[in-house]
């Protein structure tokens, strides 16, 4: 079953403009089925997973590529042969004005990027992908809050939940304790679980260095160092915090969300759906589910992300801070399903203090059955019908 996917215009476009298309993401994210499905699936396909396929590009690339012969072609986890992009850099430039011939994937972002700015700046469309948005799922039939939560956005167990849990198992162990851990050459497997543990155990909170090292027992530039690994590799997002003269005394650590709301129910052991919504955790899934549905709708239109968070000295937050059309919209999420006024006090707080004239009143996103209003120009929205919203801020 195929889900269309909200990045696939920006997909076509970028096809139509660069010679090479790079689409990044998550392992198992859809990269790869996204290309083959928008290309019609008649384009020659390479896998460099295979060592065979791998070990050519790496010893004779001239002569991997001279295999094509001007057939597009989609050549998927490039991360593993670098010293391909050399050669392709040279066969682009011949054919400059043959746009959409080169479809790449890749999977570790820390790795890509470094190697693409060297070798295709200029030449490559980079296209972050992340696993099915809750618009995405929502298509044909909107599946209940704690169900996305327990099941997550991943093509397989959103598709397939019998396969939930040996899917999420085999997932941490070959993607989190195997690919991503070797990019920085971890070799204390143990304190690498532990931090990976703790970052779901703060799903939704402040990220600090300081506490994280003190509480698995590693430095502190080790942590933060992690820290970058795991939002390099799609698994962490950090949300900067907003500051731009509202007031002096303002938090400067950014907060910390899990990808994917699956992976920190795992990791968390939380017992089933309705105890992981119902329970401790519930507040912190559903805040993330909203946090990382807003970076999707960048992602998916191509463009980088204007998401911030705004907390005061005295307590007062924004949970989340979107870049819309010409204003700032602050948005706060809260699981209830019955709003009350002293829900908006923060949005109208940071309103007076950015300006009404470069600030909406803002939304709050919660589990209402339908929009309303609420004090201060303030608007209650279901969070079904967050990603349908979101699209037009982001357009």
């Amino acid at each position: 079953m195929y889900i269309q996917r909200n990045i696939s215009s920006t997909l076509r476009r970028a096809m139509q403009q660069f010679p090479a298309v790079l689409v990044t993401g998550p392992r198992q994210a859809g990269k790869t089925t996204l290309l083959q499905h928008e290309t019609g699936g008649d384009l020659a396909y390479v896998t460099f997973d295979d060592p065979v396929e791998r070990s050519f590009a790496v010893e004779d690339p001239a002569g991997f590529l001279d295999r094509f012969a001007g057939q597009p072609v989609i050549l998927d986890e490039i991360q593993y042969v670098p010293g391909l992009l050399g050669s392709l850099k040279l066969r682009i430039d011949k054919e400059r004005r043959h746009n959409g011939r080169w479809l790449l994937t890749g999977s570790q972002q820390f790795h890509v990027m470094r190697d693409i700015s060297e070798s295709l700046a200029g030449r490559i469309a980079i296209l972050d992908q992340l696993p099915f948005s809750v618009g995405e799922l929502s298509a044909k039939k909107s599946p209940p809050l704690e169900q996305v939560l327990w099941n997550g956005c991943y093509p397989e167990p959103a598709l397939y939940p019998a396969k939930r849990d040996l899917w999420l198992r085999a997932y941490v162990q070959t993607y989190l304790e195997r690919d991503v851990r070797q990019l920085q050459q971890v070799r204390d497997l143990r304190a690498f679980e532990q931090f990976v543990a703790l970052a779901c155990a703060r799903h939704a909170q402040g990220f600090n260095g300081s506490e994280f090292a003190r509480e698995v027992g590693i430095a502190v530039p080790t942590a933060r160092a992690w820290a970058g690994l795991l939002e390099a590799s799609y698994l962490l997002y950090l949300l900067p915090p907003f500051f731009n003269n509202l007031g002096k005394r303002i938090t400067k650590s950014p907060k910390l969300y899990v990808l994917d709301p699956a992976i920190v129910c795992f990791l968390t052991r939380q017992p089933d759906a309705g105890a992981a919504l119902a329970g401790a955790m519930g507040r912190a899934l559903f805040e993330g589910l909203v946090v990382i549905e807003a970076l999707k709708a960048f992602t998916n239109k191509g463009r980088k992300p204007a998401l911030w968070y705004w907390r005061s000295h005295d307590g007062l937050e924004v949970d989340l801070i979107i870049q819309g059309k010409g204003t700032l919209i602050p948005i706060e999420i809260k699981l209830t399903a019955t709003p009350q006024a002293q829900h908006t006090e923060s949005l109208r707080r940071f309103r007076a203090l950015a300006g009404e004239g470069r600030c909406s009143a803002g939304v709050l996103v919660c589990r209402v059955p339908k929009e309303q209003p609420l004090p201060h120009g303030v608007t209650a929205l279901p969070w079904q019908q967050f990603p349908g919203w979101l699209g037009q801020q982001v357009e």
